[in-house]
């Protein structure tokens, strides 16, 4: 079960006590921040695509969406999201589970913009039903992601 991997992967940082998991579903964005108790924008949405015959991840904010010519000019493609069953296979962990944690070696994750915005986000731990909430910094180092992104639209339109 993935959430096994994540709580394992948690353990090396000595925060795998910090994993929320709940008797509902927070699988969508608008159900975690129900779970939650917390706006929808303050969750870390971890969008997976396909990209030269592997993935990569796009973590971000609630309320932003996929720009695709940014997506396009940044990744040199199409924005692609992953079948269910890729997802699981690719990054591995199943789509409603998908976190930048205890991932599939050479998946390579990146942090959007939409997300700077905030003290603390909360992503999924890798099931349907979790997640963490963590500083910005946490989430860097944690995800160990490549790079942060511009790849979004939609969550700056109130500025």
């Amino acid at each position: 079960m993935a959430i096994e991997r994540v709580k394992k992967y948690f353990e090396q940082f000595g925060l795998e006590n910090r994993i929320q998991e709940f008797n509902v579903s927070s699988a969508t964005v608008e159900l975690a921040a129900q779970a939650l108790g917390c706006e929808p924008k303050r969750i870390a949405k971890t969008l997976s695509f396909k990209v030269n015959g592997g993935c990569i991840l796009v973590v971000a904010a609630g309320d932003a969406k996929i720009d695709n010519p940014k997506y396009k000019a940044k990744f040199c493609t199409k924005a692609t999201m992953l079948a269910a069953d890729e997802a699981l296979t690719l990054v591995g962990h199943a789509v409603g589970g998908v976190c930048p944690f205890g991932i599939n070696e050479g998946v390579l994750v990146y942090l959007d913009e939409s997300l700077k915005r905030f003290e603390t986000v909360f992503p999924a731990c890798g099931s349907s039903n979790s997640a963490i909430e963590l500083t910005i910094a946490e989430l860097e180092s944690l995800s160990r992601y490549t790079e942060w992104v511009d790849v979004c639209k939609g969550w700056n339109d109130e500025a």
